[in-house]
């Protein structure tokens, strides 16, 4: 069997998670679809990798809570043997004004796009270290750079991965492990789509390329950073945004 290297994508089931694993399967990279709900939307993405002919595994599991990615990652090893790459993708919003937002509200944000991302890198570091291999890329977020009124929790949690991205990238360098997080701006996703016509006006006109991005646009550069021709970057946070963090 073709000894290629393993992903594990976080939230795959739609948008950016789903195009982010269809680009990494096209680089012959086995691939590890995670989800927590959306099954039907998961088979759709494991579909579009088999495409490439790579293995692929569906895994159920919250990543907010420590016991199922435990599991997850048990799984993994049973059936692959190894990690080579994390994605750490899994994220929500309870948008609202800090003035009236419930706790429970700000708490549930940095469990699912914080939290989860400390429970990963945790495991997937242990299992790179004893490889002396690693790709991990989080994604962060144009908001966790500049903040936005009425997404402090969702702000707070990608800020938050953003320092966690620099400071294991200081750990484990020596180890042959790359840290990197990815900031995108408005991309096209379910989010955008609800957006009316006046609010993506308004958007578009801070937005110097004055379109939004696609979410393959995501995946092609986390294919970048995963690969040989990245292998002298870690600790970065590279903006994705057509130019609205300028």
């Amino acid at each position: 069997m073709e000894n290629r290297r393993v992903a594990l994508v976080t939230g795959a089931s739609k948008g950016i998670g789903r195009a982010i694993a269809i680009r990494l399967a096209q680089s012959n990279i086995d691939i590890v679809i995670n989800y927590n709900r959306d099954l039907e939307g998961v088979k759709k993405t494991q579909g579009k990798c088999n495409r490439f002919g790579v293995r692929t595994e569906i895994l159920q599991g919250d990543m907010s809570k420590e016991e199922e990615v435990n599991l997850v990652f048990e799984r993994i090893v049973d059936r692959f043997g190894k990690l080579d790459i994390l994605i750490n993708n899994a994220g929500i919003t309870k948008d609202g004004l800090l003035i009236s937002m419930k706790g429970e509200a700000f708490r549930e944000v940095l469990e699912v796009n914080l939290f989860s991302a400390f429970y990963t890198m945790k495991l997937a570091s242990r299992i790179m270290a004893r490889n002396r291999f690693g790709r991990i890329i989080n994604i962060s977020s144009i908001v966790g750079i500049r903040g936005n009124a009425g997404q402090v929790n969702y702000s707070a949690s990608k800020a938050g991965l953003i320092g966690m991205t620099k400071s294991l990238a200081k750990e484990m360098a020596s180890r042959n492990i790359l840290v990197n997080a990815i900031a995108p701006g408005f991309i096209e996703t379910d989010m955008t789509d609800k957006l009316d016509d006046k609010v993506k006006e308004k958007i578009l006109e801070e937005i110097p390329v004055k379109h939004f991005g696609k979410p393959e646009d995501i995946g092609n550069l986390v294919n970048f950073l995963v690969s040989d021709e990245a292998n002298y970057i870690t600790g970065q946070v590279i903006s994705i945004d057509g130019g609205m963090n300028i």
